[in-house]
């Protein structure tokens, strides 16, 4: 059987595309690693539809529910390759392959983590942040640390400043953070501490300190890692879809990438703010698009 669409990776942005897909009546399948980030989110305040919040496993877990309602099928697999045919794209996963006039990237990125101990459980504890678009309203008035290099490290620490002013950037060495940005930092009053971290501990659920290489200790209730993400992309690079330096992928107003009948959608997708909302839009989009196109 030839699919209307296959898509490849089953977070927030590839499980609404099945839904809309499926809703016009499409043949889709999800090819889903398992390991959207959107997983380790311990509950999301700003999701739209959720008031009360809503923890990342489980606002999957409804998406998946939705998709399949409408007969998509959900393979918990891995695709190792793609390659086009005259009639679309065959991919190939460890177990199976499938056929499909349309291809969905929404394979997502993957966050750079600092080497802290128990990394997994802080972050669904909350204790470790990675977006603070995302959350930056639960840590008001809190004691915060910002773990990030060079210039990428001062915009994080000056954009969460607008929720605190306990605020200390961790900057794992002095390169590349300018004279100005420094007086900007100092401006803020945003502390700056450049001594490698050499230790972390906490006490319950709360990051009581980090212990740097000059043998200072400093405590906090929430860290945040501004540290970039590593991006999804081989399978992007491997069809030779046009992509920006870091990785991400250059798609058009329709989500189209470079590559007739590919599409992308979600954190992927290069310029994208790296939200579920937004996911949701790309999704829609591509959809939409892929239906007309067929």
């Amino acid at each position: 059987m030839i699919l209307d669409a296959l898509i490849v990776g089953g977070g927030p942005g590839g499980l609404i595309a099945a839904v809309y897909l499926a809703r016009f009546r499409r043949s889709v399948v999800v090819v889903d690693a398992n390991a959207s980030r959107a997983s380790l989110i311990p509950r999301s305040h700003n999701c739209p539809g959720f008031p009360e919040g809503i923890g990342g496993k489980e606002f999957l877990a409804r998406l998946r529910d939705q998709a399949r309602r409408y007969g998509v099928a959900i393979v918990e697999d891995h695709v190792d390759g793609v390659e086009r045919r005259e009639h679309g794209f065959a991919a190939h996963c460890a177990t199976q392959r499938f056929e499909a006039r349309a291809l969905v990237l929404a394979t997502g990125v993957v966050d750079i983590e600092p080497p802290l101990p128990n990394l997994r459980d802080a972050i669904r504890d909350g204790l470790v942040r990675h977006c603070p678009i995302c959350d930056g309203y639960e840590v008001y008035g809190r004691r915060v640390a910002v773990i990030g290099r060079g210039s990428k490290g001062v915009r994080e620490a000056q954009f969460i400043r607008h929720f605190t002013d306990a605020l200390t950037l961790f900057s794992l060495g002095s390169d590349g953070i300018s004279d100005a940005e420094r007086a900007d930092l100092a401006a803020a009053g945003i502390a700056l501490v450049e001594a490698p971290i050499t230790d972390v501990h906490r006490d319950g659920r709360s990051i009581v300190g980090l212990r740097t290489a000059d043998a200072m200790d400093h405590g906090f209730d929430t860290l945040y890692s501004a540290l970039g993400t590593h991006c999804h992309c081989a399978l992007a690079h491997a069809l030779g879809a046009k992509c920006a330096d870091g990785g991400t992928i250059v798609t058009d107003r329709h989500q189209r990438t470079s590559l007739p009948g590919v599409y992308a959608c979600g954190d992927i997708v290069h310029d994208s703010l790296d939200q579920i909302a937004v996911a949701a839009g790309h999704a829609a989009i591509a959809a939409t698009a892929i239906h007309n196109s067929l």
